[in-house]
């Protein structure tokens, strides 16, 4: 269908509820970009919701390429898949699920920051469920809005302690001493990029190691990193206004070289 010609109800449970799921990966020379992936956590964050489907692995991964196949033209670029709760009787009970997928055509942010690194700033709360990623991004829209005004690009959620978690649409990395560190995964969402990144390492011999991560610590970094589908890998030149560095890290620039290696890998899509 056309854009302008799809049409969700107001009873669908994604919509008057925030009830559903999603994932969001990129398309690269017609292809997507770990695939598997991000499919094998869109179905777990339905689980993880209690959202009963139909759908495996293999079905959503047909649909994906029929998709692509449909939209030959659509070479580079992202694909969006939502599975809603469907269109309820009672306005709170779930029905028979609605599955919408959508190409889009984004920007990355400007390259200046990819080579000086990008400003973000600290809000303290905590997202329902941060392991399924869902609809609900009631706090993350609000404090997105208000960071943009302070000229950062994210907002780094952290805890009533002062640990930092995650980004609201990425995941949180720093260097100190020489090692990567990035917090828990039983805290955050195992961004796909994040993934990529603990493999890059091993590759490159880098030490990474999942650990808690507080603000007292800020001034002890000499780098720090955001990943995320739609972001990348972006360098961080500041955080809450306090300076890490004017450009990025030795470190974070030999990941973001290793990353754009990884992502030229994938071939020609083929409609067969």
């Amino acid at each position: 269908m056309k854009e302008s010609e799809t049409f969700v109800s107001p009873k669908d449970l994604g919509f008057l509820r925030g009830y559903g799921v999603f994932d969001f990966f990129e398309i690269v020379n017609g292809n997507p970009f770990r695939l598997q992936d991000h499919l094998k956590r869109f179905l777990k964050s339905a689980k993880t919701l209690g959202l009963e489907h139909r759908y495996k692995i293999e079905d959503l991964e047909k649909i994906v390429f029929q998709v692509l196949k449909k939209n030959k033209s659509f070479k580079n670029g992202f694909l969006r898949i939502i599975l809603t709760g469907g269109e309820s009787k009672d306005s709170i009970t779930p029905a028979k699920p609605n599955l919408f997928l959508f190409l889009e055509k984004k920007k990355r942010l400007p390259k200046s920051l990819y080579l000086k690194g990008a400003k973000v700033v600290t809000k303290v709360f905590q997202r329902l469920l941060p392991q399924a990623k869902t609809l609900d991004y009631r706090e993350s829209i609000k404090y997105l809005k208000e960071a943009k005004k302070k000229g950062a690009v994210e907002v780094l959620i952290s805890n009533e302690k002062g640990e930092i978690l995650e980004g609201t649409t990425s995941n949180f990395f720093v260097v100190i001493e020489g090692k990567v560190f990035t917090p828990p995964k039983e805290k955050v969402l195992e961004g796909i990029t994040r993934k990529v990144v603990f493999e890059l390492c091993r590759k490159l011999k880098i030490k990474i190691k999942e650990r808690r991560i507080f603000k007292k610590e800020i001034k002890n970094f000499s780098e720090a990193f955001l990943t995320s589908t739609s972001k990348g890998i972006l360098p961080i030149s500041q955080i809450d206004g306090i300076r890490i560095s004017n450009q990025r890290g030795p470190i974070t620039k030999k990941i973001m070289e290793e990353f754009e290696k990884e992502r030229k890998k994938i071939l020609k899509f083929k409609n067969d």
